[in-house]
Formats: structure tokens, C-alpha cells, sequence
């Protein structure tokens, strides 16, 4: 069997999953995604992060594929998370003398899901462990995105093992390094993944970003993603750029509707902010597209146009996820507006303007709410008018 190794001595031994259909049961995975585990062999072997328990057959042959018949000494567990530690009791039963490896955070949680751990070794912030050859050095990430969360640093290499940090969505396809791909794709999934996983704790990837500046790294190696030794630039570059939360020049519509009437003022809206200039116009309908495509573009670009028909009183039922997840992300420095469409009764707007109050969104324009459909001049106007208007404000 063919081996990946990061440096001599230092193994990927992750795992494709191409099967789920939902990323924490709601977030959607089109392409796929990477559980990433490393293997470190010296006069003592460290396996660092192991995968999601439904890999585990595939899992621990490429481990003894590297090992042959040596033992694992130390299990390092950067997040307790079970997509990354759902394997944990399937390595002791395998290595039975193994030392599991975390901070004073980290034993509580896994012993809630896996049970008791006999043998474990607490670290401390910037604590080193000898391996021989290689030395690791471990630093605290509270909320990156547990209160467990750490990094593991290899001084000989100069490899962060970056768990949660610097990962994305999206399946290794051959390429397992940011080098053997084409990078557009997978900013895409990481962008999603950041948006919807990472970006409600933006301030302390900023703080991580910052501890992790004061060493010399060579090579980052995430949980999930490809591993980044060609691109450290870019790929810190993008990470402070949205953990500082600066917006692109671009706006994002989305609407719900029922019988197609909202769906038809998200058009004359697009239009609106379009010709007043701006390139990046993504319209979304909440109905078709899953919430976190839809986060990830609210993230990237500064323009927020929201659109809710009524229903029964409140507002379209697929609307309430989204802006409930805007609100509780908090994604900063956007210009919003909202419309929709009534026809007995009001409510969508209404429900709209309770969401924007509770999260203090920045509001450019009064709200649109049109009456059955969009056939009046001055509603189209209105309509339009909205679109520019938070175009102007994005550009200004």
C-alpha cells in the first residue's frame, strides 16, 4: 500500500467520506468530506486525531499498514468533537496501553461519549512531549470551536496538526496537499465550512491566528481538508480576512414564496442593485438551496437583501432557519434591506423586521411590502429603488 507522508516519519492516514448526506445532520455535503488523522513514527509513535467512527475498518488498516507491528504510544486529541473522536474506543481497545493526550478541558466530554479513560496525560498551555527525534508542543484554542479545542505544534517539522482551524468541506479528490489541486473549489468549501462551523466564534480565530503567528510553520494540517505547504499565505489570508469579517463588494437576495410573487420581486430587487453597479449578484431561493450555501455567500459579499411572503400571519416557514442563523453567527459589516408579499393578510415583513430588531441589523432602506403581485409601477419601483439603494450603501 502507497503511504502519504508530510515529512519523513510523519504519515496522513485520513479518510474520504463520500457517503453522509448532512454534515451534523444539517448541514448538506454535495462533495464530500475529509476526516483527517496523523500518524508520527519516532522512538515513541503518536497518532494525532482519529476519524468518524463508520470509517474505522479503513481507518486502522492504514494505520497498521504504517505501524506493522509496533504499538501507538500516545493518542493526541486536538477536539472531542465525535466526527473527529467517534474512534477513540475502537484505539484503545487496539492499543490497550496507549496514552490518550489532552488538556484539562478535553477528558470530560470524551468520557461522556466513550466512557471512562484509564490511562491519559494532561497538558498544559505550550507544554512539550518528546518523541525522540520529534518534539510536540501543544497551544490552548478555547472556542475554535469547543472550549477543548488545541493545536498541536511539531518543532523538527514545523507542522501545525490545526484541528477545526484552516479546514474545509469537501472530499480529497487524489490530492491530498493545497499544491495538487485547484485551489477555487476547495475556497469555496472552506468559506461554507467556516461560515457555518467556525465564523459564530470569529474573534477567537482571530486570537488563534495570532498565537499561531509567533511560530515558524512550515506545514498546516487541519481535521478536515487538504493539508497546506505551498499556500500558507494564502490560506492565512483568507482565514483573517473572515475572521475580521471584511465584506467583498457584492449582494446576496434571497427570497421565500409560495406562489411565485416574492420570487418575481427578488428579480426586480436583483435588478435594481445590479444596475446600479454591482457585479456579484446571488439570488437564492430558501426553498431550493440549503441554508449553508446561502451563509456562505452572506459571509463573502456586504450586500443582505431579504424577501418573505406571509404565512398565516408570520413569514415564509424555509425563511425562519436562515435568519435565525444570521442572528446567531452575527456575520458584521453588511447592508441589509427586507421585502415581501402579502395577500389577506401581512406578516412576512413584519416577522422580517422583529429578526432584524433582535440582531441589530444595519438596516439601509425601509422596508417593501407589496400586496398579491408586482404588477403596480410604483411597487416596482419601490422594488427597484430597494435593490439600488443597498447597492449605493455597499459601494460607499
Amino acid at each position: 500500500m502507497q503511504q502519504i507522508q508530510l515529512t519523513e516519519n510523519i504519515y496522513y492516514v485520513g479518510v474520504n467520506d463520500r457517503h453522509t448526506d448532512m454534515f451534523e445532520n444539517h448541514i448538506e455535503l454535495p462533495n464530500g468530506v475529509s476526516y483527517n488523522s496523523y500518524l508520527i513514527v519516532d522512538e515513541k509513535v503518536a497518532l494525532i486525531d482519529p476519524v468518524e467512527a463508520n470509517f474505522l475498518e479503513d481507518y486502522l488498516f492504514k494505520v497498521k499498514s504504517v505501524l506493522k507491528d509496533r504499538k501507538v504510544d500516545y493518542l493526541i486529541i486536538n477536539h472531542d468533537e465525535p466526527d473527529h473522536s467517534s474512534t477513540v474506543a475502537a484505539v484503545l481497545r487496539e492499543y490497550p496501553e496507549v496514552q490518550v493526550v489532552g488538556n484539562a478541558k478535553t477528558f470530560a466530554p470524551l468520557e461522556a461519549f466513550y466512557g471512562p479513560i484509564e490511562n491519559k496525560k494532561v497538558i498544559a498551555e505550550g507544554e512539550t512531549l518528546s518523541l525522540g527525534c520529534h518534539t510536540l508542543q501543544f497551544f490552548m484554542l478555547p472556542m475554535v470551536h469547543w472550549p477543548e479545542s488545541m493545536v498541536t505544534y511539531e518543532q523538527s517539522s514545523k507542522i501545525v496538526f490545526s484541528n477545526d482551524a484552516f479546514g474545509g468541506f469537501g472530499a480529497l479528490n487524489g490530492g491530498i496537499f493545497d499544491d495538487q489541486v485547484n485551489l477555487a473549489f476547495y475556497e469555496d468549501e472552506m468559506r461554507r465550512y467556516y461560515a457555518n462551523i467556525v465564523g459564530k466564534v470569529a474573534m477567537q480565530v482571530v486570537k488563534a491566528i495570532e498565537k499561531l503567528s509567533a511560530l515558524e510553520i512550515k506545514m498546516i494540517a487541519p481535521s478536515h481538508g487538504l493539508i497546506w505547504r505551498s499556500n500558507l499565505a494564502w490560506v492565512l489570508g483568507k482565514y483573517t480576512q473572515w475572521s475580521k469579517q471584511e465584506s467583498e463588494e457584492g449582494v446576496v437576495v434571497v427570497y421565500g414564496s409560495m406562489h411565485g410573487n416574492t420570487a418575481r420581486m427578488a428579480e426586480i430587487v436583483a435588478r435594481g442593485a445590479a444596475e446600479a453597479g454591482i457585479k456579484e449578484v446571488k439570488v437564492y431561493d430558501v426553498a431550493k438551496t440549503e441554508v449553508s450555501f446561502i451563509m456562505s455567500d452572506i459571509w463573502k459579499y456586504k450586500g443582505v437583501i431579504i424577501g418573505a411572503c406571509a404565512h398565516y400571519g408570520n413569514m415564509f416557514p424555509n425563511m425562519t432557519l436562515l435568519v435565525h442563523e444570521i442572528n446567531e453567527f452575527k456575520p458584521k459589516d453588511k447592508c441589509y434591506a427586507t421585502f415581501g408579499g402579502m395577500s389577506w393578510s401581512g406578516g412576512g415583513v413584519k416577522t422580517l423586521a422583529k429578526y432584524a430588531e433582535e440582531g441589530k441589523w444595519n438596516l439601509v432602506t425601509e422596508s417593501v411590502e407589496v400586496k398579491g403581485a408586482p404588477i403596480r409601477e410604483e411597487d416596482w419601483d419601490k422594488l427597484y429603488n430597494l435593490g439600488k439603494t443597498v447597492a449605493v450603501a455597499v459601494k460607499g
